[in-house]
């Protein structure tokens, strides 16, 4: 189970996606829109997965972007967006974006497109020879790729979220 955090403006969009990602057995930690405080908030929880819709994609979604992966390193970054076309997705994988979770939100392709990108880098860790101890994202893309079935138990406990808003 991986620790995930959902930025997006939309309170909806917000508890649509929390309850896909824990379905698929991941721990929502916390929720917010993409103000600065909330972002502040959502650092210190230090998610292992972050699922951010930026908006219209322009130099302030951009910059939000360059903020996350600086501030979380070892986070896998998935844009979350209706409109996902070629030019926004080279902007966001130039900002260290590893996946994309299209809306409507379909529970299979949001679910299939994380372990995929789990599955995709603990590949390319894997051919990369072993200089410095692997990172959180990278154990638990591992424990995925080997067939961990920790990412697929439906988690049912309702919590408070020290990140949600």
């Amino acid at each position: 189970m991986l620790k995930a955090v959902i930025l997006d403006n939309q309170a909806v969009a917000r508890n649509l996606l929390s309850s896909v990602l824990t379905t698929g057995g991941h721990e929502i930690v916390g929720d917010g829109n993409t103000s600065p405080a909330v972002l502040a908030r959502i650092v210190k929880l230090k998610p292992q997965i972050v699922c951010v819709d930026i908006g219209e994609t322009n130099q302030e979604g951009l910059t939000l972007l360059d903020t996350l992966r600086s501030e979380l390193p070892k986070a896998l970054i998935f844009l979350v967006s209706a409109k996902i076309d070629a030019p926004t997705l080279q902007a966001a994988q130039e900002r260290g974006v590893q996946g994309f979770i299209v809306k409507p939100f379909n529970s299979v392709a949001v679910l299939a497109s994380i372990r995929n990108t789990i599955i995709r880098i603990a590949k390319q860790q894997a051919s990369k020879p072993t200089e410095v101890a692997p990172d959180t994202a990278s154990n638990a893309a591992t424990d995925a790729a080997s067939g961990s079935e920790a990412n697929v138990v439906a988690h049912t406990d309702h919590q408070d979220h020290a990140g949600k808003e």
